[in-house]
């Protein structure tokens, strides 16, 4: 089974799920993972299964204008954070919405601070909606991995996203 893991990173914590996501996966898996910058369409065709994460912003998906808040955070002095490399390019909204028709398998997920949806929002909803738009089937229900809010990853987060590429892997090899 050949899988794709897509992401949209600002400050490495939703690249770090990505990681480890891919690393559950390779347990049933051939595990491609690409910055949303370095991924172009003509790859989905080859895929079993595509794995589509980012950072929630203002309730869900980035925006430029999102993107652009994230890199002057980073560029405050004694900022603690850094700006990933292409974060200020297309983000995943943006990559999906250039996508035609597919078939094939999909999740989603998203990087969250701590605390109940309903108050952050969740980007992994909004990803898994134009991922079915797109004509592909989830195959399980968008996950969100939690940061604090100094934005670093909750402690057990990266075991956790493992798990889950791990649970998703095992289910879409089973169904290919």
């Amino acid at each position: 089974m050949k899988a794709l893991v897509v992401y949209e990173s600002m400050f490495g914590n939703t690249r770090a799920v990505a990681m480890a996501i891919a690393d559950g996966l390779r347990q049933d898996a051939d595990v491609t993972v690409l910055p949303v910058g370095d991924a172009s369409e003509d790859l989905l065709g080859a895929m079993d299964l595509v794995v589509v994460g980012g950072p929630t912003h203002v309730h869900g998906m980035s925006r430029a204008a999102t993107r652009k808040d994230a890199a002057k955070q980073a560029d405050k002095p004694g900022s603690q954070v850094k700006l990933e490399p292409g974060a200020d390019g297309p983000g995943v909204r943006d990559w999906l919405a250039s996508l035609g028709q597919h078939g094939g398998s999909a999740a989603a997920f998203d990087t969250r601070m701590k605390g109940p949806a309903i108050l952050t929002g969740r980007a992994s909803k909004g990803i898994a909606g134009l991922l079915r738009q797109h004509g592909l089937t989830m195959a399980a229900k968008p996950a969100s991995f939690l940061v604090t809010r100094n934005n670093v990853l909750v402690q057990g987060q990266e075991n956790r996203a493992r798990d889950w590429g791990a649970r998703l892997g095992g289910r879409a090899a089973a169904a290919a």
